[in-house]
């Protein structure tokens, strides 16, 4: 089975580092949850960078300070490694978004 892509895009901003990825069939996604009155573009200037396989954005999501995730596979895989608490995941129109910030010790 093939492993499934996601894109990612690595930012450095003032010194912390934020890994941005969403599912591959998200990017440029409008999600519309009038629910909750939230409109979410899952923009490509801030998402688009790489298309890479979920593992090695995991691998880059443990280097990051931030991170801002979109998508079922990318937000599972970060649950499954301890990156994501499940309580802290919020669905817009159904799909689960997390964000997360790595604070020093």
């Amino acid at each position: 089975m093939e492993e499934p892509m996601v894109y990612m895009k690595l930012m450095e901003v003032r010194g912390e580092k934020i890994l941005a990825v969403c599912d591959e069939e998200l990017l440029d996604a409008k999600l519309i949850d009038s629910e909750m009155g939230i409109v979410f573009h899952v923009n490509r200037r801030f998402y688009g960078g790489e298309l890479v396989p979920v593992s090695y954005a995991i691998m880059k999501a443990r280097e990051a300070t931030i991170l801002n995730l979109v998508g079922e596979k990318i937000v599972e895989a970060a649950i499954r490694e301890g990156l994501v608490h499940p309580e802290a995941v919020m669905r817009i129109a159904g799909v689960p978004h997390a964000q997360t910030v790595k604070m020093p010790l």
